[in-house]
């Protein structure tokens, strides 16, 4: 680990209770925001998907049938998670970028774009969820770093669990 890098990500065994639980609490917003992002890049890459299919299968196909399908299974998958309030995570700098880059690629107007602007959309948006889900993995380690180590003074006695009470 660089001198850099331990300042931007301090090893979870030199923080104290208090900022160990206060980093971990910031990481798991941080992972919400980048999971929403993700999420939102995934359904919109099935849309591009999904009219790439569309005309493949012909003129008479409709685009609009399969939206409703394709939304709610991002809507509704992922792995469980413990209870955390909800709050709304569409005005972040992931989903202004992403909204970003679909503007350019002009996503809004799917059915009017040709084969090379639909291929050139495809792979801006899985450029942007492939960045996003690395960067993803690499928070999902450190949430793991801090976990373990919040678990480990539980075990070892140097916190208590009454201490959360007070907090």
């Amino acid at each position: 680990m660089t001198d850099t890098n331990a300042a931007i990500n301090p090893d979870p065994a030199d923080l104290s209770l208090e900022d160990l639980r206060s980093t971990r609490q910031q990481m798991q917003h941080e992972d919400d925001v980048v999971s929403y992002a993700r999420r939102v890049a995934q359904a919109r890459l099935d849309l591009v998907k999904s009219e790439r299919a569309r005309r493949d299968a012909g003129p008479d196909a409709d685009l609009s049938e399969q939206i409703g399908s394709v939304l709610s299974q991002h809507l509704t998958s992922g792995p469980a998670r413990p209870p955390r309030p909800t709050e709304d995570l569409s005005d972040n700098a992931l989903a202004n970028e992403l909204d970003a880059v679909c503007a350019e690629h002009h996503f809004g107007r799917l059915e009017d774009l040709d084969d090379a602007e639909l291929l050139a959309l495809a792979d801006a948006i899985e450029n942007f969820e492939v960045r996003v889900s690395s960067d993803r993995r690499e928070r999902f380690e450190r949430l793991d770093a801090l976990s373990a180590e919040l678990v480990r003074r539980y075990r070892d006695g140097e916190a208590s669990v009454d201490s959360i009470l007070v907090d």
